[in-house]
Formats: C-alpha cells, structure tokens, sequence
C-alpha cells in the first residue's frame, strides 16, 4: 500500500495535532514529551511548530508522522524527532517514507548528518533506522520523560 508524504503547513495544524496526540497515547515511553502537554498547546503553538520544522505525513488521513529540526549546537546537522506510524501501518514501507522525507529535506537545508535518539529496548525501530543508514554512536542519555529509561544516539551521515 502507497502512503504519499507530504510535508505539512501551518494550515494542517489540525491534522498534525491529531496524529501527534494519537503517537503520544499509543507509544508514550518512545517521546521526549507527554501527552498531556502536547494536548494543553493551542493552535497557535501548532502553527509555530510546524512552520519552524520540517513536519512530514504519510497518508491522507495520516498514517504516520514525522519531523526534522535543527541539530542544536551543530550548523551541518539535522536531528529526526517525533517518528511515528501507526501499527496497523507497520512494515507497509510508511517508515522508509517518512525519513526519506526527513533525509531530502536535511540535505536541501544543508544538512551533513542527520541524527536521531532511539529508546533503548525498541528493537523494532532502532534495526528500522540501521536499515536506513543509521548507526550508533555509542551516546545514550535518560528520557527526558521517563529518567529510569534511556535512549541511544544514532546517526546518518548525508554526504
């Protein structure tokens, strides 16, 4: 099954809360936020999250989501954050297309690496990520929203 991927824009504010909210219920231990915070953040605080980033969707109504930002303290590198699909939607390919979109967009912003943090223990997405290019680098820090659990680094490098 094809999931086109388009990235959003101010206007699919509504469209990227639902799917976001929906990732935070179903997979709450993956993210470096919470559910209830990102429920609390009105529509302006969508419109600026996602015309600040690089927020992708997979499928109309969306599938799965994800986004690129700025790698903080790195002028070559770009950072994927909140990757999601849906599990009905898993191994379809929805992954692969959502960090294609991610990788076209870190390279057209002038990106040299793309990095990413897994959370230690998602096999599935962390053997995702290496089938994609990516490989550990050895960091690991707390979840922020969960301290007695710990992600990995991985990056990609683009050039």
């Amino acid at each position: 099954m094809i999931h086109p991927v388009r990235r959003l824009t101010a206007d699919d504010w509504r469209a990227a809360r639902a799917t976001r909210l929906r990732a935070l219920a179903d997979a709450p231990g993956a993210f470096a936020s919470t559910l209830a915070r990102e429920e609390a953040f009105d529509e302006a605080t969508w419109r600026t999250r996602i015309t600040d980033n690089a927020w992708f969707a997979a499928g109309d109504p969306a599938v799965g989501l994800a986004c690129g930002i700025p790698e903080p303290g790195d002028a070559d590198g770009r950072h994927l954050v909140g990757m999601w699909v849906e599990p009905a939607r898993r191994g379809e390919g929805v992954a692969d297309l959502l960090v294609d979109a991610v990788v076209a967009w870190a390279r057209a912003d002038g990106g040299r690496r793309l990095a990413l943090w897994v959370v230690d223990g998602n096999v599935r997405a962390r053997r995702c990520y290496e089938r994609l290019g990516f490989t550990l680098t050895g960091e690991r820090q707390p979840l922020p929203t969960d301290p007695s659990v710990t992600e990995s680094r991985m990056l990609r490098h683009l050039v």
